[in-house]
C-alpha cells in the first residue's frame, strides 16, 4: 500500500483529504504543524507529502527544505498545497524539490490525479535510487593483479559498444561481476539488468522463463507472465551458464537473437525487443560442440566478443584486498566492529589453491565471522581447516604438525558445538568430555562461546 502525509492546519481539509484518499486506496496520516509533520515521516516512510504552505510558527517551504535533506530511502515526494499560489511561490517551491503544486480551494480531480503522478514519480526514483545503489556496490572488480587490470581494460573499451558477450570462467571465479560491471560501464547503464541462470531453472520451466507465457500456458499458473527477455527490453539481459540450456531451447534463442524477436509461449503475436546479451559459462563450448550438446551457430552469435575470467589461484596477490572487502561486508551484514586479519592468516589464506574461487573465499570469510562473534582479529587458528585438492600438499597450509592439529581438532569441536545447537554441556557429552575441560579446550583454540 502507498502512504501519503497530510499536513494541514485545517482540521477539516485534513478530514476531508484523509476521507477521499482512503476511498482511493491509500494509506493514510495527518499532521496539523510541522513539528508533528517531522517526527511522523522520520518514523515511517510516507510516498507522497500533501504540504500546506501556511504552517504555525513555521513556513511550509522551511519544511519542504528540511524534507530534501532525509536519506533518499525515506524521502517522499512532496505536493505544496496554498489558498495564496502565485506563480512566484510555485517557483520557489519547484526548486526546492516540491513535485507539483495545488490551489485551494482544492479540485478533487486535480489532487488525485497529481497524487497519482505523484506516487509514480517516486516509485521510478526509487527505483532508479535502486539500480544506482545495485549497480556501485556490486560492479567494481577488486583486485589489482595483472590479469584483473587486463580484464578492467577490456571491460572499459568493450562496454560502450552493443557487441554480445560471452563470459568464460570457472564456477565461482565471478562471472556475473564481469557481467554487472560490463552494463554499469555501457550506455544501458540507466535501463534494467535482469539476470536468468539457465542451470538452476528445470528444462520444462526455462522457455517460459525466458520468452514469458499466455493464456494459462503454465498448468494453474497466471494466464500472462513477462519472461526475461521482456522484462530486459532497453537494457541487458546475462543468460548465466548458458551451455547448459537444452538444443531445443538453444534453438529458440537463435531465433530470437537474430532479429530480436520473439513469441511468448502459448502466445500468438511476436514480440520485438532491444536488448544487449550477455552470456557466460564454465564449459568449453568448442567441446561440447563436438559433443553435440551446443548448437555451433549459437556459439558464433554469442562468442562476438570473449572475455575470460582469471581462477583465483592465478590472481593470489588479489587475496587480501577480496579477505579485506569481505570482512567489511559481513561486519556490516552483522552489525560487527571493524575486523582484522593477520599476516600469518593471510599467508595460509594464499597458499590454499581455491577450487571453488572466489565465492569459496567469500564462504570461509562469512564463516569464520559466524563462529567467531567476539574475535575482532582473525588468527590462523580461528581459520577452518582448507581442504586439499587440484594438486595442493599439505605444507602449503600449515607449517608445523601442531598447526595442523589444532585446526582439525578445532574444526572437530565445532562441528559437535553445531551438532549440538550451541549447547556446551550436550557438545561436551559428545565428545566424551567434561564441560570445564571442553571450556578450557575452546578457549585454546580461540573458540567463543555462545550457549
Amino acid at each position: 500500500m502507498n502512504h501519503i502525509l497530510v499536513v494541514d492546519d485545517e482540521a477539516e481539509i485534513r478530514a476531508s483529504l484523509e476521507e477521499i484518499l482512503r476511498e482511493e486506496g491509500y494509506g493514510v496520516a495527518s499532521a496539523a504543524d510541522a513539528e508533528e509533520a517531522m517526527v511522523l515521516l522520520r518514523d515511517v516512510p510516507y510516498d507522497v507529502v500533501l504540504l500546506d504552505i501556511w504552517l504555525p510558527g513555521r513556513d511550509g517551504l522551511e519544511v519542504l527544505a528540511e524534507m530534501r535533506k532525509l536519506t533518499p530511502e525515506i524521502r517522499p515526494e512532496v505536493v505544496i498545497i496554498s489558498g495564496h499560489g502565485t506563480i512566484e511561490t510555485a517557483v520557489k517551491a519547484t526548486k526546492l524539490g516540491a513535485y507539483d503544486f495545488l490551489e485551494k480551494p482544492l479540485s478533487l480531480e486535480r489532487t488525485l490525479i497529481v497524487v497519482k503522478n505523484a506516487m509514480e514519480a517516486r516509485r521510478l526514483r526509487t527505483e532508479n535510487e535502486e539500480f544506482k545503489r545495485q549497480f556501485s556496490a556490486s560492479s567494481v572488480l577488486t583486485g589489482e593483479s595483472v590479469p584483473l587490470k587486463a580484464l578492467r581494460q577490456q571491460i572499459r573499451l568493450m562496454a560502450p559498444t552493443n557487441g554480445r558477450v560471452l563470459i568464460y570462467g570457472e564456477s565461482g571465479t565471478g562471472k556475473e561481476l564481469i557481467a554487472r560491471s560490463i552494463h554499469a560501464e555501457s550506455l544501458r547503464r540507466e535501463q534494467v539488468f535482469v539476470e536468468l541462470n539457465c542451470a538452476a531453472i528445470p528444462e520444462a520451466h526455462i522457455e517460459a522463463e525466458l520468452f514469458g507465457y499466455r493464456h494459462s500456458a503454465q498448468p494453474g499458473g497466471p494466464a500472462e507472465q513477462r519472461g526475461t527477455l521482456e522484462r530486459a527490453d532497453g537494457g541487458t539481459l546475462f543468460l548465466d551458464e548458458v551451455g547448459d540450456m537444452s538444443l531445443k531451447t538453444q534453438a529458440k534463442v537463435l531465433s530470437a537473437l537474430d532479429d530480436q524477436l520473439f513469441t511468448p509461449v502459448g502466445g500468438t503475436q511476436p514480440l520485438h525487443v532491444d536488448v544487449r546479451l550477455i552470456a557466460s559459462t564454465n564449459k568449453d563450448l568448442e567441446e561440447e560442440i563436438a559433443k553435440g550438446n551446443f548448437r555451433e551457430d549459437l556459439f558464433y552469435r554469442l562468442n562476438v566478443v570473449p572475455f575470460f575470467v582469471p581462477p583465483l589461484r592465478d590472481r593470489k596477490e588479489d587475496i587480501p584486498l577480496l579477505v579485506r572487502e569481505f570482512l567489511l561486508e559481513f561486519g556490516r551484514q552483522y552489525g560487527r566492529p571493524r575486523m582484522e586479519i593477520s599476516e600469518e592468516a593471510l599467508e595460509a589464506l594464499a597458499q590454499y589453491r581455491w577450487p571453488g574461487n572466489v565465492r569459496e573465499l567469500k564462504n570461509v570469510i562469512e564463516r569464520v565471522l559466524i563462529l567467531n562473534p567476539r574475535v575482532l582479529r582473525i588468527e590462523r587458528k580461528h581459520l577452518p581447516p582448507l581442504s586439499h585438492k587440484a594438486g595442493s600438499r599439505p605444507t602449503e597450509e600449515f607449517s608445523s604438525l601442531q598447526q595442523a592439529r589444532d585446526a582439525y581438532e578445532r574444526e572437530y569441536i565445532l562441528k559437535k558445538i553445531e551438532e549440538a545447537r550451541n549447547n556446551i554441556s550436550h557438545a561436551a557429552q559428545l565428545l566424551g568430555l567434561e564441560r570445564s575441560h571442553l571450556y578450557r579446550k575452546m578457549k585454546a583454540l580461540g573458540i567463543a562461546a555462545r550457549e
